[in-house]
């Protein structure tokens, strides 16, 4: 006679095979989960001692594209800025775009005596306008000779560039080292005048911002500050 299972027989042994299936993935799950936390646990630590070695506070990338690392917000970059001449709507932007994450920054710019550090990032979209001043596609490359121009809006980061003179120097924190510039011209032009942005063969910052700074409404103009590199005054 053909023996059969007992009643039940049949399901519970296919409960156990699940269960045991079941307890294999996740099992298996959680040992990935592990190995990406360790892997990305390396990647960051591998970052970070890059980055004590230069004694540098960011990487950045040549070729324009910003890193795939991803920050929370700027302030590990560029510090808590200094608010007290910004818009109230400039601070709502700002602390809003710091809840989401985004590109590191390519550099951070300084000028001491203006009160600004902040990061640059690539791209002169909202978002990274809203988290601080921004390299404007075209323009020359973080790290290479040429024009580069940082564009900042004038009720938020760049609104103390009021203040700012020929002669007055920055700086420019890159993964390569930090450059000072002098500022070489200030000028006032209508938008569509695209000169100050044109290719140099020294290297050259300039930087963009909207005019009159405590205009209502769009502002007409663009407040552009260009400064040259000192070439004795490069660290790397």
């Amino acid at each position: 006679m053909r023996a059969y299972p007992a009643p039940g027989g049949g399901r519970k042994a296919l409960g156990n095979a699940l269960l045991v299936a079941g307890a294999l993935l996740l099992g298996g799950f959680f040992g990935f989960k592990a190995w990406s936390a360790n892997r990305s646990d390396a990647g960051i630590e591998a970052f970070e001692e890059a980055r004590a070695a230069a004694e540098l506070p960011l990487v950045a990338s040549t070729d324009g594209v910003a890193p795939d690392t991803e920050i929370a917000n700027a302030n590990q970059w560029g510090g808590v800025p200094d608010t007290t001449l910004w818009s109230a709507k400039r601070v709502t932007d700002y602390n809003t775009a710091q809840e989401a994450a985004g590109d590191a920054p390519h550099a951070v710019l300084n000028i001491d005596h203006l009160n600004i550090r902040v990061p640059v990032y690539n791209g002169a979209d909202d978002f990274n306008l809203n988290r601080g001043v921004a390299r404007i596609i075209g323009t020359g490359r973080i790290g290479e000779s040429g024009n580069l121009g940082i564009a900042g809006h004038r009720d938020g980061f760049f609104r103390p560039l009021k203040d700012i003179q020929i002669g007055d120097r920055f700086e420019l924190e890159t993964y390569f080292g930090t450059e000072v510039y002098e500022v070489s011209s200030i000028v006032i032009v209508d938008p569509s005048d695209l000169h100050v942005l044109a290719p140099t063969d020294t290297p050259t910052v300039t930087l963009v911002t909207c005019y009159p700074f405590y205009y209502v409404g769009h502002a007409p103009q663009r407040f552009i500050v260009q400064a040259e590199a000192l070439k004795d005054q490069v660290n790397s």
